[in-house]
């Protein structure tokens, strides 16, 4: 499939900022732009190609909200957008779907300062609390009695204990402990939309491919992080039972693809934890999947708070264990034909 140019309407120095797609003229535009470049429809497609999304929201995109990924240089997911727009117009005849996935949250969820309070009734602070099993054990942090009748039908004693099992979980599973994230990607707020340029570039896609953008939600449990757009965090409860589920029919839609092509935010969190739960599913049914797996490293950034916390070497870490594992670690502006 040749490579397209980039439509006009494109503008790098407008992804960042907030603004309404038009998306009547895109409409317009997206089918006069399929004429001009003789571009078929994704349901004639012989190899079928899946860009799966991850998080390209406000909140982690966009400079001055919540969670933005800026990286080092503070334009990180600025830059990350840039190229993953630039990809899709290149590559519009070739993408057969696109998946994002949306992070989705509420006020009163585990990750939250409203969840947790002190001995004296304060809340932890977002984006620099970290909660352990031992800080439960010491009672430096309890849940917040005030939430129980939201989120256990008022047995706080039930919910605690949920935090404690909680805790526990991660530990024994080696996965990051609980960190008390600033409250973001909001369900109904702004932060919780995709950046501007991205959405322009789905849609776009959308009308000029006639291919439906397959939109993913996660994160909505109150009682369990969910970084992989696949499975939370933690699916069962101190008493056994289910809490939560992985997202099944996700997992085999990616797996009906012949190749599935992943970028997003943030590369050391979201995007990390999405992929090993696809690579461990896939090693489970058919190892040799893993080299349908197609990973964007000039589109997706790790989590990096100046003088705070540095999540560079962990996002390094996963993609090289990804890349032994069979995934491809490829560039955005290398032609597609050309990946090995």
């Amino acid at each position: 499939m040749p490579i397209l140019p980039v439509p006009p309407h494109f503008d790098p120095d407008r992804v960042g900022a907030l603004w309404r797609v038009p998306y009547e003229q895109r409409a317009i535009d997206a089918e006069a732009w399929a004429k001009t470049h003789a571009i078929q429809l994704a349901g004639t497609d012989k190899e079928r190609i899946c860009l799966l999304l991850i998080d390209c929201q406000n909140t982690f995109c966009t400079p001055g909200f919540e969670l933005y990924v800026g990286g080092l240089s503070g334009r990180a997911a600025v830059e990350d957008s840039i190229r993953i727009c630039q990809f899709i117009y290149r590559n519009l005849g070739a993408i057969t779907t696109i998946v994002p996935t949306l992070d989705t949250h509420t006020a009163m969820q585990i990750f939250h300062p409203l969840f947790w309070i002190n001995a004296d009734g304060g809340h932890p602070v977002g984006g620099q609390t970290v909660i352990t099993l031992a800080d439960l054990e010491a009672n430096l942090w309890r849940v917040n009695p005030a939430v129980a009748g939201s989120l256990a039908g008022g047995d706080y004693a039930k919910l605690q204990r949920h935090a404690i099992h909680y805790a526990r979980r991660l530990s024994e599973e080696g996965k990051y402990p609980l960190m008390i994230w600033p409250y973001h990607a909001m369900l109904g707020g702004i932060g919780h939309a995709l950046a501007a340029s991205i959405e322009e570039a789905l849609f776009f896609h959308c009308q000029a491919r006639r291919s439906q953008t397959l939109f993913q939600l996660k994160g909505e449990n109150p009682l369990t992080e969910n970084y992989s757009a696949l499975a939370p965090e933690v699916m069962k409860g101190a008493d056994g039972n289910a809490i939560a589920q992985k997202n099944t029919a996700l997992i085999e839609l990616l797996l009906s693809f012949d190749k599935v092509i992943v970028a997003g935010q943030a590369k050391s969190h979201c995007v990390a934890w999405t992929l090993d739960h696809l690579i461990t599913e896939i090693q489970a049914r058919r190892p040799e999947y893993a080299g349908r797996l197609y990973l964007l490293e000039d589109c997706t950034s790790p989590v990096v708070v100046p003088g705070v916390i540095d999540f560079t070497s962990q996002a390094n870490d996963a993609f090289q264990r990804f890349e032994r594992a069979g995934a491809r670690l490829v560039s955005s502006i290398t032609p597609m034909d050309e990946w090995t």
